[in-house]
């Protein structure tokens, strides 16, 4: 199904305004917009009846008033479109369609080999006569253009072919977003997970590379190139006569790591080795010496990185993730070592889960997608 990359209609600055708080709120009556907006009411209602003839809002019902009146509410029309948000992993396609008040409409996952076709699947499931305003692609590099005026492509090449395919299967003409998949995953802690309230964290990603999402009065720190938290690219080691080496630190702390360092301290009496990090963290569980040593020295060091995360943003909260960073087996060591080495900070686990930077990534495509409507001012009022 091809979904119409339509061009937003020019608004007023009330209208635009008053489809901007509709969108945050969801539904609403006028008396509501204008206090969210901060108009007059007659205002407001010319601001809805020209989003209602844009189709931009409509009537949703009705809600009765203190006065035992009732009131019209208010929600997005069909022409405010839908975006799409796709969480580009290195195993994994994740993929998620909203609408521009953040309702899920569609949602598929698979291969990342199969990534256009995942994303097809989401289109196709998305309302046909709503209009795609944008489209967020989470991937886990910074981002850089190949040209003046060509699209945005993941900076690295080992993500560019699959990049290519899922393009293809857009829409021509949509804009499309890139995004660093840990900032993703640090908005949606920030709103709906373990750092709900919290304005300034840090988000400390651990699984088969490092990643930190630095978060600062509410809004995801970036940096000068977009490259803000890439803790791989820390100098290590860092000894006498020890040179650096490129991405060493997500070398050493990644799982490929940590699984061999549990293959060098296994011995035969413990049994089979673990081949992979869910393995390897089921046998600590279960209270096996060897396993729990291993993930006993992974937590340390993902201390120390928590430390030296500390020292640099002070953050106040740092939140856990990743595939074996958000185990709770690591929380405890984790919060010793940053204890002894740095000042009070707390250390809690992710609660967003895998699903975490599809989530961020839906949401930072709605916002994208709302500025794509209420950028399109004409004259002023």
């Amino acid at each position: 199904m091809i979904h119409d990359v339509a061009e937003a209609p020019r608004l007023t600055e009330s209208a635009s305004a008053v489809f901007a708080v509709l969108a945050e709120a969801g539904s609403a009556t006028r008396p509501q917009l204008a206090s969210l907006a901060g108009l007059s009411k007659p205002t407001v209602s010319s601001a809805v009846a020209e989003l209602e003839s844009a189709r931009l809002a409509a009537h949703s019902g009705t809600a009765s008033g203190g006065t035992g009146r009732s009131a019209a509410v208010y929600g997005l029309g069909p022409a405010a479109g839908a975006v799409l948000a796709v969480d580009l992993g290195p195993a994994l396609t994740r993929v998620r369609g909203c609408a521009l008040d953040g309702t899920l409409l569609a949602q598929a996952a698979g291969t990342r080999k199969d990534a256009a076709d995942v994303v097809r699947e989401a289109l196709a499931a998305l309302p046909a006569d709503a209009p795609l305003r944008t489209v967020v692609v989470a991937v886990g590099d910074v981002t850089a253009r190949e040209k003046e005026g060509a699209r945005m492509r993941p900076a690295t090449a080992k993500a560019g072919p699959v990049f290519d395919a899922m393009a293809v299967a857009l829409p021509p003409g949509v804009p499309v977003h890139l995004e660093n998949n840990v900032n993703c995953a640090a908005l949606a802690e920030l709103h709906e997970g373990a750092a709900r309230g919290r304005r300034t964290f840090g988000y400390l990603r651990i699984g088969v590379g490092i990643g930190l999402g630095i978060v600062v009065g509410g809004q995801v720190l970036r940096g000068a190139n977009g490259a803000a938290g890439e803790l791989a690219r820390l100098p290590y080691p860092w000894d006498d006569g020890r040179e650096p080496r490129h991405e060493a630190l997500e070398e050493y702390i990644g799982a490929r790591s940590l699984l061999r360092r549990a293959a060098e301290a296994w011995r035969d009496e413990d049994g089979p080795c673990p081949s992979t990090a869910e393995q390897l963290f089921a046998l600590a569980g279960e209270g096996r010496a060897a396993a729990r040593g291993v993930v006993g020295r992974h937590a340390a060091d993902v201390g120390r990185l928590a430390a030296a995360v500390t020292a640099v943003l002070d953050p106040g909260l740092i939140v856990l993730g990743g595939s074996t960073g958000a185990d709770p087996q690591v929380l405890p060591g984790v919060r010793a070592e940053l204890a002894r080495l740095s000042w009070p900070t707390e250390v809690v686990s992710s609660t967003v889960g895998d699903l975490g930077t599809v989530v961020g990534a839906a949401r930072l495509a709605v916002s994208r997608g709302v500025q794509t409507v209420t950028e399109a001012v004409g004259a002023k009022d």
